[in-house]
This record gives C-alpha cells, sequence and structure tokens, in this order.
C-alpha cells in the first residue's frame, strides 16, 4: 500500500467510518463469484466488468445475469469501475464487482494508466460509505507466462491484489468452493 493509500486508510477508521470492504480471491470456478453474491443484503448492485468479445463470452455473461435474477442491479463498467462505484456507495447500499481481473485486462487492452486506476480504486475505499465485495482471480500460483504482456500482467494483477488485500477489512479465499478467511472473520452468506 502506497503512503497516501496507507495513511487514507488509517484516518478513514480512526475516525471511525464505517468501511465495509471484502476481498474474494480464488482460482477459476473456485466458487468465488457464488460466495461473493451471497455476502450482499438487499439493495444490491452487480457491477459487472466482463465484456462480450465473443459468443461463448456472451453466453456466460447471460447464464451469469439469469442465475443472479431480478434482485439484483447490473451496472457494466469496464473500465470505468471508480466511477460506477461512486455512483452507487451509499450507506445501506451493498455493491458486488465482478471482477477485478476482468477489469484489469480491460485497462491494459485499452492501454490506460494501470497503476493509477488501481491506486485511485484503493483510495475510494478509505471513503467507501456502502458495502463492497470485490471479487479477483487468484493468478501467482501458476506457471510463469512465456510472452512480456502475459508476464506484465502477472505482475501487475499481484499488485492489485496485494493493495486491494491490504485496504480490505476481510479477505476470503476459495479452494474447491470452501471459503478460507485470510483476513477478518469469515463473513456469513446474507
Amino acid at each position: 500500500m502506497a503512503a497516501k493509500d496507507a495513511w487514507a486508510f488509517y484516518c478513514a477508521h480512526a475516525a471511525g467510518e464505517n468501511m465495509n470492504a471484502t476481498l474474494v480471491l480464488g482460482g477459476a470456478r473456485s466458487g468465488k463469484s457464488r460466495y461473493a453474491e451471497s455476502l450482499c443484503a438487499k439493495p444490491r448492485v452487480y457491477v459487472a466488468t466482463a465484456q462480450a468479445f465473443d459468443a461463448e463470452i456472451s453466453a456466460r455473461i447471460a447464464k451469469h445475469q439469469q442465475q443472479r435474477g431480478p434482485a439484483w442491479t447490473t451496472v457494466d463498467a469496464p473500465i470505468d469501475l471508480l466511477g460506477a462505484l461512486k455512483a452507487h456507495d451509499k450507506a445501506g447500499q451493498w455493491v458486488l464487482v465482478d471482477c477485478l481481473t476482468l477489469w484489469l485486462t480491460n485497462l491494459v487492452m485499452a492501454e490506460k494508466d494501470c497503476e493509477f486506476e488501481i491506486s485511485a480504486l484503493v483510495a475510494m475505499l478509505a471513503n467507501a460509505r456502502g458495502n463492497l465485495v470485490f471479487v479477483s482471480n487468484e493468478l501467482g500460483l501458476g506457471l510463469v507466462p512465456e510472452t512480456l504482456l502475459g508476464r506484465r500482467f502477472r505482475d501487475l494483477h499481484g499488485i492489485m491484489n496485494q493493495r486491494m488485500a491490504a485496504a480490505c477489512d476481510t479477505v476470503v479465499l476459495l479452494v474447491a468452493g470452501l471459503p478460507l478467511a485470510l483476513k477478518g472473520r469469515l463473513p456469513s452468506p446474507r
């Protein structure tokens, strides 16, 4: 966590602000999205970062929307995640971001300043009024990517996960559908 982000985080907690941010990590098909959804009470907003570039992804998005049902308000934010969070950040509101990995992918592909965007997201957490749940993949356990772009992405992703984990109140790792508390107490489904 950068010194500026750490200071903002400290000030928010020292002032007694009600920050409730949870980071849910896991590998592909670990159950992280389903678990993260179970943590959110109504009213709830689902901030989707996926972009439908092909038929398979379009089908996955449609399946996720159908499984969530009408109890969720869905907001598409493939790049402007901070704007979507600010627009829906209010006391009592639950906001689920699924997922940070796709958001970072979109930033890299759009040639955005990823480190700036990550810093802005982390800084935003210190002033959040609602309940935020973030989903992200754990990529650091696999092979070293073959390409320069792949290694750059893996490194940025690892830095993002570290900074988000430092800033969030609770961090949960999903392995084979089982939640493991890494930081804070294991949240109960709502």
